[in-house]
């Protein structure tokens, strides 16, 4: 297998052609600062929403039982 490594987080070529990149940086007052950046691509977004779906859905099936016993 291949090793992929980066210098750094800021680098501009992506790693995946279609790869989505977002930067944001939060100051407050002088001492906090927080950066952070992430990168996804659509295969990830993807994955994303059936897992939430998913999890959704294992919710759903514990939470109907509980409302047919309080009833």
């Amino acid at each position: 297998m291949a090793k992929v490594t980066s210098s750094s987080a800021d680098s501009d070529t992506p790693l995946h052609p279609e790869e989505m990149k977002a930067t944001y940086n939060v100051r407050v007052g002088n001492m906090i600062s927080v950066e952070s950046t992430a990168r996804i691509t659509p295969a990830g977004v993807i994955a994303v929403g059936v897992t939430t779906l998913l999890v959704a859905l294992a919710f759903t099936a514990l939470a109907r039982p509980r409302r047919r016993y309080w009833r």
